[in-house]
């Protein structure tokens, strides 16, 4: 799978929430080669501390696919997902995550802990990343740049 073209997809999702004023994470979910949701984040805009790019993405594959069963696709985001997105990869039954840049704070597979990959849950999901990094990463500069300027 060419992991740079869907990066640069959810990056593109991500740019969306910059300017939507919302924090700039994006996701695609990629299934046989095509992407089969989209996400980006949308906290502020629907006033929902779970509309997070992931969980976005999960609710728009699952309504393309008609389940919520999402065996053999993979999740592209732009930040390391956190525990709670983590955990709807794994119940969604995600393969794969890849990932542009570590989240510092909350990242959940691998920077500050792995619940991608803890061994006493029932499925594992692989993990990639980082992949772009260095856009991913000038992005969230850039909105949390201008965040302070506002200010």
């Amino acid at each position: 799978m060419d992991h740079d073209y869907f990066m640069e997809k959810a990056l593109e999702e991500a740019r969306k929430a910059f300017e939507e004023s919302e924090v700039p994470i994006g996701a695609v979910i990629v299934k046989d080669g095509k992407i089969i949701g989209r996400g980006r984040n949308q906290r502020e805009t629907l006033n929902d501390p779970t509309a997070h790019a992931e969980i976005m993405a999960l609710r728009d594959a699952g309504k393309n696919l008609g389940t919520w069963r999402l065996i053999g696709a993979t999740l592209y985001v732009t930040i390391e997902p956190c525990p709670m997105c983590a955990g709807a990869l794994i119940n969604s039954r995600v393969d794969t995550v890849v990932y542009g840049a570590d989240e510092p704070k909350f990242g959940s597979a691998g920077s500050k802990l792995n619940l991608l990959q803890f061994p006493g849950f029932n499925h594992q999901v692989k993990i990639i990343g980082p992949i772009k990094e260095k856009d991913c990463k000038q992005l969230m500069k850039e909105f949390f740049q201008k965040l302070r300027l506002k200010k």
